[in-house]
C-alpha cells in the first residue's frame, strides 16, 4: 500500500503569547490553548493532497507525546488523515528520540513517504526529519516549497538561503516542509463528528524498541528583555546623530 507517514507535534499555539514560570522552570501551560505545530499542519495538508491526486491511498498521522497529545491527533482525523498512532509518554522526547520512534513506526507501516514539518515552534530544532533519513537510510528533501511526487521519485523545489533549489529523489524518503508549500484546509464539524470514529491507536515507545533518552537539560528559562521604546527623529542628520551617541556607527 502506498502510504505517508505525518508526524504531528502539539504545541503552545502560535497566536499565545508565551510566559515563563514564575520559578523559571519551564513555560505556563495551564490554561493555554494548545494546537497542531504549524509546519506539521503543513505536512498533514500536503499528504492529503497527494492522497487526493491518486498518489497515496492512506495517510497515517503520529504524535509522540502525553495522553493530551489525543486532541491534535483527532484534528488531524478530522483533517482528512485516515488513521492515527499515539505514542504515549510523558517523557522529554529530543529530535533522535523522536527520530528512532518513527523509524521503528516506519519500519512496521513501511511507508512511501515520511513527512514532517521542518521544525516545531515550541523548540526550533528543525533537526527530527533530517535524523530520521540518516536512521533509515534514504534521501531526504528539506525545507520543501512545492512537492511533486511520481511512481518511483519526487521532485522537490527547496528553500534555500541562495533563493530556490529543485531536487529529485527516489523513494521512499522523508520530506520537511515550508511555511509556503501551503495553506492548511479548515476543519468543518461534519469532519470533526466523522473523526471520532476513526482509527486511533495508542503504543508505548518501549513496544517500538525505543527508550526516550534527555541528553540536554535546561537549566533555566527566562523571557526575552523587554525592548525600550523607539524614538522619532526629524530627519537623516539626526538620525545619524543619535545612533552616533549610542556607538552604533
Amino acid at each position: 500500500m502506498k502510504r505517508i507517514l505525518v508526524a504531528i507535534k502539539r504545541v503552545v499555539d502560535y497566536n499565545v503569547r508565551v510566559r515563563v514560570k514564575p520559578d523559571g522552570t519551564g513555560v505556563i501551560t495551564d490554561g493555554v490553548k494548545m494546537s497542531i505545530n504549524p509546519f506539521d499542519e503543513i505536512a498533514l495538508e500536503e499528504a492529503l493532497r497527494i492522497k487526493e491526486k491518486g498518489l497515496a491511498e492512506e495517510v497515517v498521522a503520529v504524535s509522540i507525546g502525553p495522553a493530551d497529545c489525543q486532541q491534535q491527533l483527532r484534528t488531524a482525523l478530522a483533517m482528512g488523515a485516515d488513521r492515527a498512532i499515539h505514542v504515549q509518554t510523558d517523557a522529554v522526547i529530543e529530535p533522535l528520540s523522536a527520530a528512532r520512534i518513527f523509524k521503528s513506526l516506519i519500519d512496521r507501516e513501511q511507508p512511501l513517504l515520511a513527512i514532517l514539518g521542518k521544525q516545531a515552534i515550541d523548540d526550533d530544532c528543525n533537526q527530527t526529519g533530517q535524523m530520521l533519513a540518516a536512521l533509515w537510510g534514504r534521501p531526504q528533501a528539506t525545507f520543501a516549497s512545492k512537492v511533486e511526487v511520481g511512481a518511483t521519485s519526487a521532485t522537490v523545489t527547496r528553500e534555500v538561503d541562495a533563493g530556490l533549489e529543485t531536487i529529485e529523489i527516489d523513494l521512499p524518503a522523508v520530506i520537511t516542509t515550508d511555511l509556503r508549500l501551503n495553506e492548511p484546509r479548515y476543519v468543518k464539524l461534519p469532519d470533526i463528528m466523522k473523526a471520532k470514529k476513526k482509527p486511533l491507536d495508542t503504543l508505548d515507545p518501549a513496544a517500538l524498541g525505543v527508550t526516550p533518552a534527555e541528553q540536554l537539560r535546561a537549566l533555566k528559562f527566562e523571557p526575552p528583555a523587554q525592548r525600550s521604546k523607539g524614538v522619532m527623529v526629524k530627519d537623516a542628520q539626526e538620525l545619524v546623530a543619535a545612533l552616533r551617541s549610542k556607538g552604533l556607527v
